[in-house]
Protein backbone atom coordinates (compact mmCIF):
# COMPACT_ATOMS: atom_id res chain seq x y z
CA UNK A 1 0.00 0.00 0.00
CA UNK A 2 1.46 3.25 -0.83
CA UNK A 3 0.25 7.02 0.11
CA UNK A 4 -0.63 9.26 -2.37
CA UNK A 5 2.52 11.73 -3.23
CA UNK A 6 2.44 14.08 -0.31
CA UNK A 7 2.06 17.80 -1.32
CA UNK A 8 1.42 19.64 2.29
CA UNK A 9 5.23 19.27 3.32
CA UNK A 10 3.61 17.26 5.97
CA UNK A 11 4.94 13.99 7.41
CA UNK A 12 2.40 10.74 6.95
CA UNK A 13 0.97 9.83 9.92
CA UNK A 14 1.02 5.97 10.06
CA UNK A 15 -1.11 4.19 12.91
CA UNK A 16 -0.63 0.91 13.95
CA UNK A 17 -3.11 -0.72 16.17
CA UNK A 18 -2.88 -3.57 18.30
CA UNK A 19 -4.61 -6.35 19.28
CA UNK A 20 -8.04 -7.13 20.07
CA UNK A 21 -9.37 -3.84 17.68
CA UNK A 22 -9.04 -3.32 13.87
CA UNK A 23 -7.97 -0.30 12.16
CA UNK A 24 -11.38 1.38 12.77
CA UNK A 25 -10.14 2.38 16.50
CA UNK A 26 -8.47 4.97 15.03
CA UNK A 27 -11.15 6.72 13.12
CA UNK A 28 -11.93 9.55 15.40
CA UNK A 29 -8.10 10.06 15.34
CA UNK A 30 -7.81 9.96 11.32
CA UNK A 31 -10.45 12.65 10.85
CA UNK A 32 -9.51 14.46 13.49
CA UNK A 33 -5.32 14.22 11.74
CA UNK A 34 -6.95 15.07 8.57
CA UNK A 35 -8.47 17.78 9.50
CA UNK A 36 -5.07 19.38 10.47
CA UNK A 37 -4.19 18.61 6.77
CA UNK A 38 -1.56 15.03 7.60
CA UNK A 39 -1.61 12.10 5.16
CA UNK A 40 -2.44 9.48 7.64
CA UNK A 41 -2.05 5.66 7.14
CA UNK A 42 -3.89 2.83 9.44
CA UNK A 43 -1.98 -0.11 8.98
CA UNK A 44 -3.64 -3.95 9.17
CA UNK A 45 -1.42 -4.93 11.67
CA UNK A 46 -1.44 -9.34 10.93
CA UNK A 47 -1.47 -9.69 15.02
CA UNK A 48 0.66 -13.03 14.04
CA UNK A 49 4.46 -12.46 15.28
CA UNK A 50 6.33 -9.69 16.20
CA UNK A 51 8.87 -9.89 13.29
CA UNK A 52 6.41 -10.76 10.99
CA UNK A 53 4.24 -7.92 12.16
CA UNK A 54 7.50 -5.19 12.30
CA UNK A 55 8.42 -6.50 8.57
CA UNK A 56 5.11 -5.92 7.43
CA UNK A 57 4.92 -2.04 8.53
CA UNK A 58 8.73 -1.71 7.72
CA UNK A 59 7.73 -2.54 3.88
CA UNK A 60 5.17 -0.02 4.16
CA UNK A 61 7.23 2.76 5.99
CA UNK A 62 10.38 1.85 3.47
CA UNK A 63 7.53 2.37 0.61
CA UNK A 64 6.79 6.06 1.63
CA UNK A 65 9.03 9.19 0.23
CA UNK A 66 8.96 12.02 3.18
CA UNK A 67 9.07 12.10 6.49
CA UNK A 68 7.30 9.41 8.96
CA UNK A 69 6.03 9.50 12.25
CA UNK A 70 4.75 6.30 13.81
CA UNK A 71 1.64 5.91 15.90
CA UNK A 72 1.11 2.98 17.76
CA UNK A 73 -1.57 1.56 20.36
CA UNK A 74 -1.32 -1.57 22.72
CA UNK A 75 0.97 -4.00 21.07
CA UNK A 76 1.57 -1.96 18.17
CA UNK A 77 4.03 -0.25 20.19
CA UNK A 78 6.11 -3.29 19.91
CA UNK A 79 5.93 -3.35 16.68
CA UNK A 80 6.85 0.39 16.14
CA UNK A 81 9.99 -0.65 18.64
CA UNK A 82 11.09 -3.18 16.19
CA UNK A 83 10.12 -2.00 12.98
CA UNK A 84 11.36 1.51 13.25
CA UNK A 85 14.91 1.06 14.02
CA UNK A 86 17.19 2.24 11.23
CA UNK A 87 14.20 3.54 8.97
CA UNK A 88 15.68 7.28 8.27
CA UNK A 89 12.19 8.45 7.59
CA UNK A 90 10.66 7.99 10.75
CA UNK A 91 10.69 10.97 12.92
CA UNK A 92 9.11 10.01 15.76
CA UNK A 93 7.35 7.46 18.09
CA UNK A 94 4.27 7.88 20.06
CA UNK A 95 3.01 5.05 21.98
CA UNK A 96 -0.30 5.38 23.18
CA UNK A 97 -1.39 3.43 25.68
CA UNK A 98 1.38 0.87 24.79
CA UNK A 99 4.03 -1.29 25.14
CA UNK A 100 7.92 0.03 24.27
CA UNK A 101 9.60 -2.72 24.82
CA UNK A 102 13.48 -2.96 25.37
CA UNK A 103 15.75 -5.43 23.19
CA UNK A 104 14.59 -9.17 24.67
CA UNK A 105 11.91 -8.08 26.02
CA UNK A 106 7.97 -9.38 24.93
CA UNK A 107 4.96 -8.04 26.10
CA UNK A 108 4.03 -11.10 28.25
CA UNK A 109 7.55 -10.51 30.32
CA UNK A 110 6.69 -6.63 30.69
CA UNK A 111 2.96 -7.07 31.12
CA UNK A 112 3.83 -9.04 34.41
CA UNK A 113 6.35 -6.53 35.97
CA UNK A 114 3.40 -4.07 37.35
CA UNK A 115 0.17 -5.57 39.30
CA UNK A 116 -3.47 -4.22 38.06
CA UNK A 117 -3.98 -6.13 34.17
CA UNK A 118 -6.79 -8.31 33.89
CA UNK A 119 -5.97 -9.19 30.46
CA UNK A 120 -5.50 -13.38 31.69
CA UNK A 121 -9.03 -13.28 33.25
CA UNK A 122 -10.65 -11.36 29.65
CA UNK A 123 -9.24 -13.72 27.08
CA UNK A 124 -10.66 -16.55 25.31
CA UNK A 125 -8.36 -18.47 23.41
CA UNK A 126 -9.25 -20.13 20.08
CA UNK A 127 -6.91 -23.19 18.70
CA UNK A 128 -6.03 -22.81 15.19
CA UNK A 129 -3.53 -24.19 12.72
CA UNK A 130 -0.25 -22.14 12.35
CA UNK A 131 1.33 -21.95 8.72
CA UNK A 132 4.02 -24.00 9.32
CA UNK A 133 1.02 -26.92 9.99
CA UNK A 134 1.92 -26.47 13.84
CA UNK A 135 -0.95 -25.54 16.61
CA UNK A 136 -1.72 -22.01 17.28
CA UNK A 137 -3.94 -20.13 19.39
CA UNK A 138 -5.50 -17.26 18.61
CA UNK A 139 -6.35 -14.90 21.54
CA UNK A 140 -9.55 -12.83 21.91
CA UNK A 141 -11.48 -10.86 24.97
CA UNK A 142 -13.89 -12.66 25.66
CA UNK A 143 -17.24 -10.54 23.93
CA UNK A 144 -19.62 -10.24 27.41
CA UNK A 145 -16.69 -8.55 29.25
CA UNK A 146 -15.22 -6.67 26.51
CA UNK A 147 -17.29 -3.19 27.45
CA UNK A 148 -16.39 -3.43 30.86
CA UNK A 149 -12.73 -4.53 30.55
CA UNK A 150 -11.18 -3.33 27.46
CA UNK A 151 -13.93 0.07 26.68
CA UNK A 152 -15.61 1.27 30.17
CA UNK A 153 -15.35 4.72 28.92
CA UNK A 154 -16.77 3.93 25.55
CA UNK A 155 -20.50 3.88 24.80
CA UNK A 156 -22.19 0.46 25.44
CA UNK A 157 -23.80 -0.15 21.47
CA UNK A 158 -19.51 1.22 20.52
CA UNK A 159 -17.99 -0.94 23.01
CA UNK A 160 -20.15 -3.95 21.59
CA UNK A 161 -19.33 -3.24 17.85
CA UNK A 162 -15.63 -3.27 19.01
CA UNK A 163 -16.31 -6.67 20.65
CA UNK A 164 -17.60 -8.35 18.06
CA UNK A 165 -15.44 -7.11 14.90
CA UNK A 166 -12.20 -7.49 17.23
CA UNK A 167 -8.70 -8.98 15.50
CA UNK A 168 -7.42 -12.04 17.41
CA UNK A 169 -4.08 -12.21 17.77
CA UNK A 170 -1.67 -15.26 17.47
CA UNK A 171 -0.41 -16.57 21.15
CA UNK A 172 3.04 -16.10 20.51
CA UNK A 173 2.73 -12.29 20.07
CA UNK A 174 2.42 -12.44 24.22
CA UNK A 175 6.10 -13.79 24.23
CA UNK A 176 8.02 -13.34 20.91
CA UNK A 177 11.10 -10.73 22.22
CA UNK A 178 11.69 -7.26 20.24
CA UNK A 179 15.53 -7.35 18.95
CA UNK A 180 15.57 -3.91 18.78
CA UNK A 181 14.54 -0.72 20.14
CA UNK A 182 13.98 1.92 17.94
CA UNK A 183 13.13 4.52 21.31
CA UNK A 184 16.84 4.44 22.12
CA UNK A 185 17.93 6.27 18.96
CA UNK A 186 14.25 7.93 17.58
CA UNK A 187 12.69 10.74 19.76
CA UNK A 188 9.30 9.45 21.09
CA UNK A 189 5.78 10.93 23.59
CA UNK A 190 4.01 8.80 25.15
CA UNK A 191 0.36 8.93 26.03
CA UNK A 192 -0.24 6.92 29.45
CA UNK A 193 -3.85 6.12 29.93
CA UNK A 194 -4.70 6.23 33.80
CA UNK A 195 -7.70 3.97 33.98
CA UNK A 196 -6.27 1.50 31.87
CA UNK A 197 -7.32 -2.50 32.90
CA UNK A 198 -5.29 -4.17 30.22
CA UNK A 199 -1.59 -2.49 30.67
CA UNK A 200 -1.21 -1.36 34.05
CA UNK A 201 -0.41 2.76 34.11
CA UNK A 202 2.67 2.16 36.41
CA UNK A 203 3.90 -0.25 34.00
CA UNK A 204 3.30 2.45 31.07
CA UNK A 205 5.18 5.31 33.79
CA UNK A 206 8.05 3.28 33.91
CA UNK A 207 8.56 2.34 29.95
CA UNK A 208 7.70 6.01 29.18
CA UNK A 209 10.59 7.35 32.16
CA UNK A 210 13.06 4.81 30.28
CA UNK A 211 12.61 5.72 26.91
CA UNK A 212 13.00 9.45 27.61
CA UNK A 213 9.64 9.84 26.23
CA UNK A 214 7.63 13.05 26.47
CA UNK A 215 4.89 12.44 28.04
CA UNK A 216 1.32 13.37 28.88
CA UNK A 217 -1.47 11.60 31.29
CA UNK A 218 -4.93 11.22 30.98
CA UNK A 219 -8.16 9.53 32.64
CA UNK A 220 -9.19 7.09 29.82
CA UNK A 221 -9.54 3.21 29.74
CA UNK A 222 -7.32 1.31 27.26
CA UNK A 223 -9.49 2.26 24.24
CA UNK A 224 -8.03 5.71 24.27
CA UNK A 225 -8.14 6.68 21.12
CA UNK A 226 -12.07 5.70 20.77
CA UNK A 227 -12.67 7.29 23.27
CA UNK A 228 -10.50 10.41 23.31
CA UNK A 229 -8.97 10.71 19.55
CA UNK A 230 -8.72 14.71 20.20
CA UNK A 231 -5.90 14.18 23.34
CA UNK A 232 -4.21 11.73 21.00
CA UNK A 233 -4.57 13.68 17.50
CA UNK A 234 -2.94 16.67 19.62
CA UNK A 235 -0.40 13.99 21.04
CA UNK A 236 0.83 12.81 17.18
CA UNK A 237 0.27 16.62 16.10
CA UNK A 238 2.95 17.52 18.93
CA UNK A 239 5.59 14.94 18.26
CA UNK A 240 4.96 15.97 14.18
CA UNK A 241 5.74 19.56 14.77
CA UNK A 242 8.54 18.95 17.04
CA UNK A 243 10.33 16.74 14.87
CA UNK A 244 9.60 18.51 11.46
CA UNK A 245 13.00 19.38 9.62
Amino acid sequence: MNAAPDTTGMPTVVLVHGAFVDGSSWNGVIADLQRRGYPVIAVANPLRSVQGDAAYLRALVDSLPGPVVLAAHSYGGAIITEAADGAANVRALVYVASFSPDVGESVADLNARFPGSQLADNIHAVPIPAQDGSADMDQYVKQETYPDFFAPDVPRDAADVMAATQRPAAGNTLTDSVTRAAWRSIPSWTLITAQDLAIPPDLQRFLAERAGSTTIEVAASHAVTVSQPGAVADLIDTAAGATSM
